[in-house]
């Protein structure tokens, strides 16, 4: 089986199963994972030869029928399901993301039940997911199993929805740690967290980080690396 086929096998899996039955025989979930990856093959820009920009934000327009059964379940997970897939895709594609990979619903009267229609955009975040081709120049951290670029001068850290990383862990606050990117370095500040923030098991209100520092907060471990600095 190859690379593509495992992908597919993959989001299908992880996907169609949770959601099937919102969709019966009408549209289905891996369908509009299939849409949105092709959306992002046919809007990716081209920077250079080993540079192609994806876009990462992206509208997904039903039908008002297909809309009204998809909001009897979570749209809010299957979003979160299919920027899973989408953004491992992207690293499969060689695609440079500017920003985390974002999908929406919205419901467009002329569509017929079980078609769809995907908008593409490159929107820049404060971070992005790195991808295997992750452009020089940013700083890089990894929490958990999940690499970012910080491509923003501000990245806000914690467990609330409106960080630009979120993090489930219940010893976090909703708004934690703030990493600023000044000319000086890449600065680490608790933002008045319940638990603390941690660098190195030194607890800090400010500290600028270093290749290979380890920043803890609550049960979670966030290592951080200048990109140069990165194996």
């Amino acid at each position: 089986m190859g690379a593509f086929d495992k992908f597919e096998r993959g989001v299908e899996n992880a996907v169609a199963s949770v959601f099937s039955r919102a969709f019966h025989s009408e549209l289905k979930p891996v369908e509009i994972t299939s849409a949105v990856k092709k959306a992002m093959d046919e809007n990716a820009s081209t920077m250079t030869r080993q540079r192609t920009i994806g876009p990462n934000d992206f509208t997904v327009n039903l039908s008002p029928r297909d809309r009204e059964r998809l909001a009897q379940w979570s749209e809010d997970s299957l979003a979160e399901e299919i920027a899973g897939t989408v953004t491992a895709y992207a690293s499969e594609q060689d695609y440079t993301l500017l920003g985390p990979i974002r999908i929406r619903f919205a419901t467009k009267s002329e569509l017929k039940p079980s078609s769809l229609q995907v908008e593409a955009s490159i929107k820049r975040g404060a971070a992005a997911p790195v991808t295997s081709s992750t452009a020089s120049g940013h700083p890089i951290i990894q929490v958990g199993q999940d690499r970012y670029l910080l491509t923003g001068s501000v990245t806000v850290i914690g467990r609330g929805s409106e960080c630009d990383i979120t993090v489930d862990d219940t010893g976090i606050s909703r708004r934690h740690l703030e990493l600023r990117v000044t000319p000086r370095g890449v600065i680490a500040t608790d933002l008045g967290s319940t638990n603390g923030s941690f660098v190195e098991g030194h607890r800090i209100t400010a500290a600028t980080l270093v290749d290979g520092n380890t920043i803890t907060i609550g049960r979670t471990n966030i290592m951080f690396w200048n990109s140069t600095g990165l194996a």
